[in-house]
């Protein structure tokens, strides 16, 4: 009557779970959930490179260049975004293509090199998610006792 789990339905049931939650969270939530994503791989892949586990580098090298490419290059806005989108997206090229070299010389030194130039990124993006709040909480009016 039942079918015995298999992974391939478990990861159907997640492609699902992730789809359905990208339709509920707002834009800022995930840039900054594909820049945590990005750091996660590119960390998993220095551990991966210091093990010498070859397939799990790979892989995650491949992962964060899609984040980059998919996720993160193509959600730039140039007509609004200005010197900032063009910045970032020279730093998001220059990751590119520093992880694809990082990945064909096995290259700790660029792998770190990515991270340390995502992180700061990734936690200004936290910072300017933190004060817009707090802006907002300052500007909405207290009602007034009766």
């Amino acid at each position: 009557m039942f079918n015995a789990f298999t992974p391939r339905s478990a990861s159907a049931y997640q492609r699902i779970n992730v789809e359905t939650s990208m339709h509920t969270i707002d834009q800022h939530q995930l840039v900054s959930l594909l820049l945590e994503g990005l750091l996660q791989a590119v960390a998993t892949a220095r551990g991966a490179l210091a093990r010498g586990d070859v397939p799990t580098k790979c892989s995650n090298i491949t992962k964060a260049v899609r984040i980059l490419e998919e996720g993160l290059m193509t959600s730039l806005d140039q007509e609004a975004g200005g010197d900032i989108a063009a910045n970032l997206e020279a730093v998001y090229d220059y990751s590119v293509r520093r992880l694809i070299q990082a990945n064909a010389r096995n290259d700790d030194a660029m792998l770190q090199e990515v991270y340390r130039l995502i992180e700061p990124i990734s936690q200004a993006w936290k910072e300017m998610k933190k004060n817009n709040h707090a802006a907002n909480d300052v500007a909405q009016p207290v009602p007034a006792e009766a």
